[in-house]
């Protein structure tokens, strides 16, 4: 009798369909590996994001899907994955561990720990790919995140749940700003999260040591993909510092994060498009460059069931162009950004903040009573003093008003004026704004300004300590409040010495 070989095959296939399914497993074969990614052929049913594991002991993520072959990144580059080795499906999304008892540690972008203090206590693994929350389940942005820096708080404030864009030059001290504002929330139940993008480590280790001399890293969490990791881990870096924010905020918690910063993440995933062989768009970034930050960014928020997520993204510019592609997507997707001028840095003042450029669009909803009575026309006189100080270049004799708008912006400025890991708390912002509302600094002089300020807040705390303590409780500046500052004013002034031994 004579057999087809279309009989066998027919034979084979209605045996296999018999079969239990739990015993099938799906694998692949790697028909080309370089440049960290790798193709596998055979995965047929891989689904886009999903897990795959190397018989060599490697992992990575489906990233592309063609007809005969998948693209898979690879996580770790110190594990080989040659062509012809064996690719296994997981089923599952990439996930990173959680826990309340991540607070403290360094991690990296896989999920495992760098800070050599042993294994991480989790209590669950959440995909680090998650839907943001709708209109309905978000909470106005109406209470204050204070930076403990006073040009922000006054100009510029951060409210729980905001994202805030740090941009400028580098070298500018964009990193700085979000430093003091991780060192400010000590003692304010605000968990912090500090994902470091292509960095060097000595950069990191830095700002690790920082955090640790200063008693911050007990309620930081820092996420550390290095320039020597892989694309994949610094694509990733961002999506996990995230997910691990939403946790703390899913148990009520308020949360602050700081991507360091974005340019190298939109970096990295401009390469991994490229040897994806996408097609380039404006500056050779793919046409979905835009979608990858807002969907990581439009998971921050403050939410109705409590906690929140607040955002402050980094980014770095050249020569002060605030126009590029990636920067102006990050405008378009924040609720304002905070620019900082290489110009002003080089004149001396710091923090180098251009008040002209920078914007928070969720204003005085989200400041301290106090703070926001004293800095009402702040903004109006610096604009003012700009001007002016432009105009005056030209040569041109300027009117008494004039002259005295420069001299006041000139106070204002000295008053800003604001040492890097020096924070203040809305108290002693609210007594330095003080003094520049009530024109109280007119007749000291500019080199004396600041030191005068700062000697008159140690005055009222020490001396006055009820002002200090209503202004705490009320979070205001009352009429009572503020004609008894007055007083205490002119009396200072009798009791501050120049250096030149003169009374102020």
């Amino acid at each position: 009798m004579e057999i087809k070989s279309s009989d066998l095959v027919s034979l084979f296939e209605k045996s296999l369909s018999d079969a239990p399914q739990k015993s099938l497993q799906e694998i692949g074969i790697v028909v080309q590996v370089g440049d960290g990614i790798c193709r596998v052929h055979g995965l047929e049913n891989a689904v886009y994001n999903e897990m795959i594991t190397f018989e060599g002991g490697n992992k990575g993520i489906v990233l592309d899907l063609e007809e005969n072959y998948v693209s898979i990144f690879l996580l770790y580059n110190s594990i080989p994955v040659v062509e012809l080795e064996t690719a296994y499906r997981t089923g599952e999304a990439f996930k990173t561990p959680v826990g309340m008892h991540l607070a403290g540690r360094v991690i990296n972008a896989v999920g495992k720990p760098i800070d050599g203090l042993g294994d991480l206590v989790i209590e669950d693994r959440l995909p680090i790919e998650a839907a943001a929350p709708g209109v309905i389940e978000r909470s106005p942005v109406n209470e204050s995140l204070e930076t403990g820096i006073l040009a922000v708080d006054a100009l510029i404030p951060v409210g729980k749940g905001q994202r805030e864009l740090i941009i400028g030059n580098r070298g500018t001290g964009k990193t700085a700003i979000a430093l003091d504002t991780i060192l400010h929330q000590k003692g304010k139940n605000v968990f912090c999260i500090f994902v470091s993008i292509g960095q060097r480590q000595a950069n990191l280790a830095r700002t690790i040591r920082l955090l640790v001399e200063n008693g911050a890293m007990e309620y930081t969490v820092i996420v550390s993909a290095d320039s020597s990791d892989s694309v994949l881990c610094q694509y990733l870096a961002p999506y996990v510092g995230c997910t691990i924010g939403e946790y703390f905020r899913s148990k009520g918690h308020d949360a602050l994060i700081v991507y360091d910063d974005l340019t190298n993440h939109a970096i990295a995933y401009r390469e991994m498009s490229l040897l994806l062989r996408r097609p380039p768009g404006r500056e050779a970034f793919p046409g979905d460059v835009f979608y990858l930050h807002s969907r990581l960014l439009e998971r921050a928020g403050k939410i109705m069931a409590g906690g929140s997520l607040t955002a402050l993204p980094i980014i770095q510019v050249q020569a002060d162009d605030i126009t590029a592609y990636i920067p102006t997507n990050l405008i378009s997707i924040t609720d304002g950004q905070i620019f900082l001028d290489d110009q002003i840095f080089k004149s001396g003042v710091r923090p180098a903040i251009n008040i002209g450029l920078s914007v928070s669009r969720v204003g005085g909803a989200a400041q301290t009573k106090a703070v926001k009575k004293m800095a009402k026309t702040l903004g109006l006189e610096l604009a003012q003093y700009r001007e002016l100080l432009d105009f005056s270049q030209f040569g041109t004799d300027l009117d008494a008003i004039a002259q005295e708008r420069i001299s006041k912006g000139q106070r204002a400025v000295e008053v800003l004026k604001q040492a890097q890991y020096t924070t203040y708390t809305f108290i002693e912002e609210a007594l330095m704004l003080f003094m520049l509302h009530e024109d109280r600094l007119d007749g000291i002089e500019i080199s004396y300004v600041h030191t005068f300020v700062m000697q008159f807040v140690s005055y009222v705390e020490s001396v006055y300590p009820k002002i200090y303590k209503v202004i705490l409780d009320t979070q205001d500046v009352t009429s009572d409040v503020h004609d008894e500052l007055k007083r205490i004013v002119q009396e200072f002034k009798t009791l501050f010495v120049l250096p030149d031994g003169r009374n102020a």
